[in-house]
Order: C-alpha cells, then sequence, then structure tokens
C-alpha cells in the first residue's frame, strides 16, 4: 500500500511521459505480482463500487479531527479535493502497517460495502491510524470510488511492455477484460493474471471469450474544402454512417457468443436478441460494431438504449419497447485467425460474406457530396460519417501507427445559456471553478429590464414568481475553454458568489456562453424537462446580453429538429 501510495503521487505530480513511464517501471520491477496487479487494475482504468459514502467519510473525518463541520468546509473550499481534506485534517497516526496493495484491497477494503455503518466507522478509523499522509489520501480514493490518476492505460501498457521485454500490442491485447467491474462474478486481479501479461509466450485472446483492444477514431474538423488537400480523394476512404449506440465487440468461439464492451464489461447477459444473432456466425469469428435500438426501420435514440441498459431485469415490455441489434463494421478475426492486421479493404471484404447486419458504405463522387449526405445525419438517426482507410490495419487504441480511422461528425446543436452555478475542478484545476450549471429563459424576456429585474430577485434570494420569467437550469459542462478563460470566468464567479451549498456555488447571472452538444431528449428527471447528451462550453459571449439568451422554446425547436 504504501509503495503505491508513492506511486501515485508521483504520478500525480509529473507532467512528462518519460517521467511517468520511469515511475510505472520502478514500481513494477518492485512491487510482489499480487499487489501489481491491482496497481495496473486501478491504474488501466478500474475501479470497484464505492463502498463508503462521502458523507460518512466526511463526518467520520470531523470526528476523528475533533472539527465541526463548518470548519471542514472551509477546508474543503480551500483545498477543493474531498480525499485531500480528509489526509490534512486527521491528527498524525499512531502505527504502520506493512500490508501490500492486495491484501488492502481484498481483505480490508472490498468486505467494507457489506458491513453495517458503525463496523464500517471503526474500521476507517483503525485503517487511519496506520497510515501516513499519502496514504490516507489514497485510501480515501479508493473508498469513496473516486480514484483517478494522470496517466493514461496506453502509457501503462507501455511500461509493463518495456519492464517485461514484449511488445506493448501484445500487452495491450492481454489487458483487455482487465479493469472490468470487481464483483459480478468477475474474476479479481492476482499474480496469475499479471504475471501472464508479461509473459514472453504469444497467447493471446483466441483463448475463450477474450476480446480484442479496441481500435479508436480520431476527429477531423476541417472545412470540406480542405479535405482534398488533408486525405486525398474519397476513393482513399471506406466511408460509413457513425451510429450511437454501444460499442461492442461479438465473440464467437467454440459454440458459444461473448459481448464486451468498450469499457471491458462483459455485457452478454443484457443483450440475449445479438445473443441468438450471433449464433449463425462460425466458429473463429470477432467482430467489431455498435449495439443500437432499432425502431421503424432506423436507429432509435441513444435515450431508449440507455433506458434499456439501465432496467435491471429484462421483462417481456423491456425487450419489447426497446429491441436492439448489432451492426458489425470490421472483422477481427476470421476462422480463428486473427486478421487485425489486413487492409480495411480486405477486412471489409471478409464481412461482406458474413449473414449479419453490416453497416453501409456510403458513396460520394467528391468530398462536397458526402457533406451534402453528411447533413442529412440527424434525420438518419446517426451522428455523421466514419471514414477509414482503404489500407488502414486494426490498431490498437487512439493511434495513427496502422492506419487511420476518422470521425466526421455533424456540427453540434448550439443554443445561448447563462451560468447560474458552479462547482471547482479536478486534478490541476482543483483550486478554480470549471464545473457550471447553465440555464436558459422559460420564455423570452421582454426587454434588458424584465430581465435585469429576475436577476435582482435572485441576488436577493427570492423564489420565482409563478407564471414569471426565470432561468431554467438544463445542463452541466465542463470543457471546452482554455487555461486564461477559466481563470477569467473563475474571478468572475468568485466575485459574483450568492450562496454556497457544499462544495457548490450559486452565481449571479452575468454571463453568458454558447454551449454545444450533440443530442437532445426529453427527461422527466430534469426540471426543465429536457436533457442533453455531450454537452461542451464552444464560447463566452461577452457580446450577447443578458436577455438575448436562448428560451427554452429554442430547446423544444432542436426536439423537433
Amino acid at each position: 500500500m504504501k509503495r503505491f501510495a508513492r506511486l501515485y503521487a508521483e504520478l500525480d505530480a509529473s507532467t512528462g511521459t518519460l517521467e511517468k513511464v520511469a515511475a510505472l517501471k520502478r514500481y513494477f520491477a518492485e512491487a510482489d505480482p499480487a499487489d501489481a496487479a491491482w496497481a495496473v487494475y486501478f491504474l488501466g482504468g478500474g475501479r470497484p463500487r464505492q463502498l463508503v459514502p462521502t458523507r460518512q467519510l466526511r463526518a467520520l473525518a470531523c470526528e476523528v479531527a475533533g472539527i465541526d463541520d463548518w470548519l471542514f468546509e472551509e477546508c474543503y473550499q480551500a483545498v477543493g479535493d474531498l480525499a485531500e481534506t480528509i489526509a490534512h485534517v486527521l491528527p498524525p497516526g499512531h502505527g504502520e502497517t506493512a500490508l501490500g496493495l492486495a491484501r488492502w484491497v481484498e481483505e480490508r477494503l472490498l468486505p467494507l460495502r457489506a458491513l453495517p455503518p458503525e463496523e464500517q466507522r471503526a474500521r476507517i478509523r483503525g485503517y487511519w491510524d496506520e497510515l501516513d499522509w499519502a496514504g490516507r489520501f489514497l485510501l480515501a480514493k479508493l473508498i469513496g470510488g473516486g480514484f483517478r490518476v494522470g496517466v493514461s492505460r496506453l502509457l501503462v501498457t507501455r511500461a509493463l511492455a518495456e519492464h517485461a521485454g514484449i511488445d506493448p500490442k501484445l500487452v495491450a491485447q492481454r489487458m483487455m477484460g482487465f479493469t472490468g467491474m470487481v464483483g459480478e462474478g468477475r474474476e479479481r486481479p492476482g499474480a496469475e493474471r499479471y504475471l501472464a501479461l508479461l509473459s514472453p509466450g504469444a497467447g493471446g485472446p483466441a483463448d475463450g471469450g477474450q476480446p480484442y483492444p479496441f481500435f479508436l477514431a480520431h476527429q477531423i474538423e476541417l472545412p470540406v474544402e480542405r479535405f482534398e488537400e488533408r486525405l486525398g480523394a474519397p476513393s482513399q476512404w471506406l466511408v460509413e454512417w457513425k451510429y450511437d449506440g454501444i460499442r461492442a465487440q461479438l465473440v464467437r468461439r467454440a459454440g458459444r457468443t461473448w459481448i464486451w464492451s468498450r469499457g471491458e464489461e462483459l455485457v452478454t447477459d443484457r443483450f440475449p436478441e445479438v445473443v441468438a444473432q450471433a449464433e449463425a456466425l462460425p466458429d473463429g469469428t470477432v467482430l467489431d460494431g455498435e449495439i443500437l435500438v432499432w425502431k421503424a426501420g432506423r436507429p432509435a435514440s441513444f435515450a431508449l438504449l440507455q433506458q434499456r441498459i439501465g432496467r435491471k431485469t429484462l421483462t417481456k415490455r423491456v425487450l419489447a419497447e426497446a429491441p436492439v441489434g448489432f451492426i458489425a463494421y470490421d472483422v477481427l478475426e476470421w476462422q480463428g485467425e486473427d486478421v487485425r492486421a489486413r487492409p480495411q479493404w480486405q477486412r471489409r471484404a471478409l464481412l461482406e460474406q458474413l449473414e449479419v447486419p453490416r453497416s453501409p458504405l456510403v458513396e460520394g463522387a467528391d468530398w462536397a457530396t458526402l457533406a451534402e449526405l453528411r447533413a442529412q445525419s440527424r434525420e438518419r438517426g446517426v451522428e455523421g460519417f466514419m471514414l477509414k482507410h482503404r489500407e488502414a490495419a486494426y490498431g490498437v487504441g487512439r493511434t495513427k501507427a496502422d492506419g487511420t480511422w476518422w470521425k466526421w461528425k455533424i456540427e453540434p446543436m448550439r443554443v445561448d445559456c447563462v451560468l447560474v452555478y458552479a462547482q471547482r475542478g479536478h486534478g490541476r484545476r482543483a483550486s478554480l471553478y470549471t464545473d457550471y450549471t447553465f440555464a436558459v429563459w422559460n420564455r423570452a424576456p421582454a426587454d434588458a429590464a424584465e430581465a435585469q429585474a429576475v436577476v435582482e430577485a435572485i441576488a436577493r434570494r427570492e423564489p420565482p414568481a409563478p407564471g414569471g420569467l426565470q432561468l431554467v437550469p438544463f445542463a452541466k459542462a465542463y470543457s471546452g475553454l482554455t487555461d486564461e478563460e477559466f481563470r477569467r470566468v473563475d474571478a468572475t464567479i468568485r466575485r459574483h458568489t450568492l450562496e454556497k451549498f457544499g462544495p457548490v456555488r450559486s452565481v449571479r447571472p452575468t454571463l453568458v456562453f454558447e454551449l454545444g452538444f450533440e443530442g437532445i431528449q426529453r427527461s422527466s428527471r430534469h426540471k426543465s424537462g429536457i436533457a442533453v447528451r455531450f454537452p461542451r462550453m464552444l464560447r463566452l459571449r461577452p457580446d450577447k446580453p443578458l436577455h438575448e439568451a436562448d428560451t427554452l422554446q429554442t430547446l423544444e425547436a432542436l426536439l423537433g429538429g
């Protein structure tokens, strides 16, 4: 535990790739294999469920430190991170543990979730007494389900490969499924699995239902007039519609079917229709594709698929209301052979030999013609185009080393909205307010004076008048601005804070932003009645008066579009 806490601190403090890889290699060279297995799990993106509610951790920290909650809150506001605040306020411990990470996780942390609250409190109090500041900080991250670290899965793979002296692609291949959710019948990380990652042998996914690493596309954001210059002629590319579903691999081996999500979760039991669909496939077939809900012969909105995913029990009604299917767009394994190194056009030819729904190819004489077709994306229920170079191999992760995939997405929907709440960011942004809640008017203000009257009423903490003009929150976003823009907005938020609700500040409405998002749907869970998908700040709008921000009617119109 102590060694992993030290590694976590090193990675958090490092900004250079070489420094991070060196720190990882030092850890893997020193760590016990069982401990290293859990380190790979956490660093590669795996997380157990939250073991204890964060409010309980906070209350216990106040009790152990002998401070009131208001003082903890002031510390939290200054620090910006709950785990760091807990580590700061606790008094020095009296002991020191020699337990490794594996024993900490398996014998101490994972059992916590099943214990009654009083027993949880007693055990955590004892654990804190054994740990130094770095250990307490890490423990709070792991218990609270908030473990994040500034290292990519690619760097972990690279460090493991360099440590073992083997091909990074082989390590990436073996890591598939390593970081899935602990529990739910899944095998835990362990010494045997870790040593298998580093084995010099050639073993890979052909064993059982193991999938392959996913190949990821790059976003292309160029005027269509520059496509020829950058990409060449469309004839060099396979152009397909980009679907908005669950990216998945369908594995068919030894008469059995496995379905893996891109998040490395085994989701076979969630999609019986896809399992039935796969029975016609020959053994030794692995397909990459998308799971979608189909309605009236076209893809339905992702919201309907999301409702299906959220159901614990797949009743006949659920299956009838949200029927899913698998759309294949690539072949990774053919007759038991790994064909990822073959060019894209050859893999497509193999795909067309299978009796399986396929992503259709789109033809266009030039990029301008394809741009016109792309403009029809929303009417077709898709997100734009995927562009796959004819000669591209199927790579690992987001790389151009094996060829290129581009996602040419439709322009986002846009609205002008008003900042009304703010929360501190995380990591290097923990000292700044960077996570924002935005609102639109419930109707268009008559003029600037009417809008200003609402602002003044908000500043006086007056509830909105029934049926009167008001700002209605509808979206949260935390990305899209530069560091300098975030600093300027942070300064405005601090000057115009009205109230504090834990880590959240209500803000006097003064700033207008242009917000972009990729989808919109009705939602009974939101006060606005609307939810948007993948919201992102496109720009600040100092040129836009507050009363000219958009309205709920604007969002309603986008629902129809």
